[in-house]
């Protein structure tokens, strides 16, 4: 199948937490069900620790040679360790405000979070919360565009949406 008929994701699960052992991966599992309801293929899945340096290196290898969405889901809120942004921003070339304005929209507590989405090479990038709901609230508010987004990385002349559907 032509790679850009195929949609293909990576998740990447961002808590200390759930890289040692001691929590489950509850948003990770249900952003896994979420793509592929939609018809992504989830390429991968990583769990990481939080910090900046942890995310933006684990971004630019996710990145490499990969066209498709990158979903990062924890780290966004107001903790010490709540880096996911910082490092998101250390490694995107493009950003994608609208992408993250959307996501905060969803609910009333996305007013806390600092959230970023953008470009890093045929990458699309999505930071999303690390709470098993807001995870899927805020991928759900994009889920519908970021198919065409991801085709634009590569071949501008995917034709844009005639009727908006949600």
């Amino acid at each position: 199948m032509d790679q850009l008929l195929t949609l293909e994701a990576k998740i990447v699960t961002v808590s200390d937490g759930v890289a040692v052992g001691e929590r489950e991966d509850i948003s990770g599992e249900n952003l896994h069900k979420l793509l592929e309801g939609a018809g992504w293929i989830v390429k991968e899945r990583k769990v990481i620790k939080d910090g900046n340096d942890s995310v933006a290196r684990t971004l630019g290898e996710l990145a490499e040679n990969f066209h498709g969405l990158i979903v990062t889901t924890g780290g966004t809120g107001f903790g010490p360790r709540d880096q996911t942004p910082e490092g998101t921003r250390e490694v995107i070339e493009r950003e994608a405000p609208g992408l993250a304005e959307a996501m905060r929209l969803v609910n009333p507590l996305g007013r806390l979070s600092r959230a970023t989405a953008g470009t890093l090479g045929t990458s699309l990038i999505l930071n999303v919360p690390g709470s098993a709901k807001g995870s899927v609230e805020c991928l759900e508010a994009v889920i519908d565009i970021v198919d065409h987004a991801v085709r634009l990385l590569v071949d501008n002349s995917d034709p844009h949406p005639t009727k908006h559907e949600k």
